[in-house]
């Protein structure tokens, strides 16, 4: 596409945005264009706690299904749409709904703690949501002697199992396809050719459990490395001296960081990293979803009613 047809369309959008009464809400793994438009960008948690508080009658929810699944649920009163109906999440398609009843009535009692990468029927038999930002929370509010089955992100519970020390905890073996794909290979090789790098890793990483105990013995020797959800990510290296950083995250955070921090330099850990379901959203998609008010994202209201209650447990917490 031409320079001047994104300016105009960009234009076009937020010219529709305001005479409809949206408010366009973007993941940090959006792309570029995407992120420019967006009345708010952020991971997860910080989208959710929008989509509860914005005035706008209706969101458009550029990340991926589940997420535009969640802010239905917490905003019922509004209407959610979806620029791509396709954009699905590799991870929230690692267990299905029978799968979890079976796995509860296993562990009779136990407390099912399941991540925001999940479908709305999923999140209807949760007692407690989480994000990667407020896992450990989530998981530290429970009584020390209650059972606990996290999923479906099984290096996300591992992680959160050795942060929190809880030795009761049953973790689902699912995972990010993205994610798991950088290997402590990939992180290595980076940080290897740029020594004075810090180091920020997304816990749903592959190599977040063999980094823990790596840190655990000092194999990174005085090196900074910083176990973060996207949106810590964002903070940390504002907030940090540093000028070089190491990204183990899908690589759309990176925009995000670059230019809010134009004088330090990010490389990804992997740039085979990029999610195609996140990408999946264009600026003549969202355009197309705000002429034709495509694609409404509904959700039956048993489903939701009980869904909500495992994500406003979430949201107190954290």
């Amino acid at each position: 596409m031409l320079v001047q047809d994104t300016s105009k369309l960009k234009e076009d959008i937020l010219r529709l945005k305001k005479e409809k009464d949206v408010v366009l809400l973007a993941h940090n793994y959006q792309v570029p264009e995407i992120q420019d438009i967006a009345d708010f960008t952020g991971d997860s948690l910080g989208l959710s706690r929008q989509a509860a508080k914005v005035d706008q009658k209706t969101i458009l929810f550029c990340g991926v299904h589940f997420m535009a699944e969640t802010a239905a649920i917490i905003s019922p009163q509004k209407k959610v749409l979806i620029p791509e109906l396709e954009a699905g999440c590799s991870l929230s398609d690692s267990i299905t709904l029978d799968e979890l009843k079976n796995w509860k009535k296993q562990h009779p009692g136990a407390i099912a703690v399941g991540y925001v990468n999940t479908t709305a029927e999923i999140k209807s038999e949760l007692d407690y949501c989480c994000t990667s930002s407020n896992a450990v929370n989530v998981v530290k509010a429970i009584p020390a002697n209650k059972k606990i089955l996290f999923l479906p992100d099984m290096f996300l519970g591992s992680y959160v199992a050795k942060v929190t020390g809880r030795k009761n905890m049953h973790i689902w073996a699912g995972e990010c396809h993205v994610h798991a794909g950088i290997t402590p290979e990939d992180v290595t090789k980076k940080l290897d050719s740029m020594k004075e790098a810090e180091f920020v890793i997304h816990p749903e990483c592959s190599c977040t459990t063999p980094m823990l105990y790596d840190l655990a013995s000092g194999s990174f020797d005085d090196r900074k490395v910083s176990i973060l959800s996207t949106e810590g990510m964002l903070n940390h290296v504002r907030d940090s001296k540093a000028k070089n950083f190491v990204v183990a995250t899908e690589t759309g955070i990176l925009y995000r960081m670059k230019k809010n921090n134009p004088e330090k330099f990010f490389v990804p850990a992997s740039e085979k990293a990029e999610c195609q379901y996140m990408k999946m959203n264009t600026l003549e998609k969202v355009y197309d979803s705000l002429v034709e008010n495509k694609y409404e994202v509904k959700i039956p209201k048993e489903i939701a009613d009980r869904a909500r209650l495992a994500i406003n447990r979430m949201l107190a917490i954290s």
